[in-house]
């Protein structure tokens, strides 16, 4: 049996990007018009951005087990550039991960727990199939 772990992250996200598109899950309005994180110096590039990033959310819940928007913010940041001085870890931007986990959260493939949010077994499946479907 292929999972998660089997296939190259890269063309995972990508496969289940697509898959997350034809399930109609609605970007924001805002999403073209917002950087990712203070430590970045340009809008994402990305056609499909929004959906990139729900499958990557996706497979970082997986992989983990508990998620939340702090551990992703985390996740997701990077170096600050700043001139002369040197360089800060920054984290990245918070609203682009909570209305990411609200999103996937409707769509019922991310379950909110006490502490964090976990992947429904509609979640585990819809990336289980994916990643056989990849890995062929």
């Amino acid at each position: 049996m292929v999972t998660v772990y089997d296939v190259k992250p890269n063309k995972l996200i990508a496969k289940l990007a697509e898959k997350l598109k034809g399930m109609g899950i609605a970007a924001p309005p805002w999403i073209g018009m917002v950087k990712s994180g203070c430590h970045r110096q340009r809008l994402p590039q990305q056609k499909d951005f929004w959906y990139i990033r729900l499958a990557s959310m996706l497979r970082n819940a997986y992989i983990r087990g508990t998620v939340g928007v702090s551990s992703l913010r985390s996740h997701y940041g990077g170096r600050k550039i700043r001139g002369v001085k040197p360089e800060k870890k920054r984290k990245a931007g918070g609203a682009i991960i909570r209305k990411g986990l609200q999103a996937l959260e409707a769509a019922g493939l991310i379950v909110k727990k006490k502490v964090g949010r976990q992947l429904s077994s509609a979640g585990r499946k819809l990336l289980d199939s994916v990643a056989k479907e990849v890995s062929t």
